[in-house]
């Protein structure tokens, strides 16, 4: 099955980011402009962690906080676990069910290089079980 490595060579997406302590209202602005469920956190270049929606909705929302007066930093997932490019799908797979999370951020080393989504390993499998269909209609054929 595919790796990591494939979702992130067919996405080509430049990592979008926001520092911990921009204000959620403008991380969401970042996000919404770009179509992105998620956004990096990185200070100094360096990883910090990920806001998604999720953290959006259950932080600041209904805890009836102000998006305009809190901080990324207070509402980001900090404790994702990390994945590599040469990761299978099926290890993202269960990652993300056991850990009930939809965003995972990929590492090469101490080097982050991206960002997948739930929605990413969907397509991937999807694609990887219509090869698979294709493959033995092929051979069916050739019989």
């Amino acid at each position: 099955m595919k790796k990591v490595a494939d979702i992130l060579a067919r996405k080509h997406r430049e990592l979008i980011s926001v520092a911990p302590a921009h204000t959620v209202l403008d991380a969401l602005k970042i996000m919404s402009d770009n179509n992105i469920g998620s956004i990096l956190v990185l200070e100094n270049d360096r990883y910090m962690g990920i806001m998604t929606e999720r953290d959006y909705a259950r932080k600041v929302i209904l805890k009836g906080k102000s998006s305009t007066d809190t901080i990324v930093g207070d509402i980001m997932s900090t404790d994702l676990p990390r994945i590599s490019p040469a990761s299978s799908i099926e290890e993202c797979m269960q990652l993300m069910s056991v850990n009930n999370i939809r965003y995972l951020p990929v590492f090469d080393g101490d080097q982050l290089t991206g960002i997948i989504s739930v929605n990413d390993v969907i397509k991937a499998v999807i694609a990887n079980q219509a090869e698979t269909i294709s493959h033995l209609q092929t051979y069916i054929h050739s019989q």
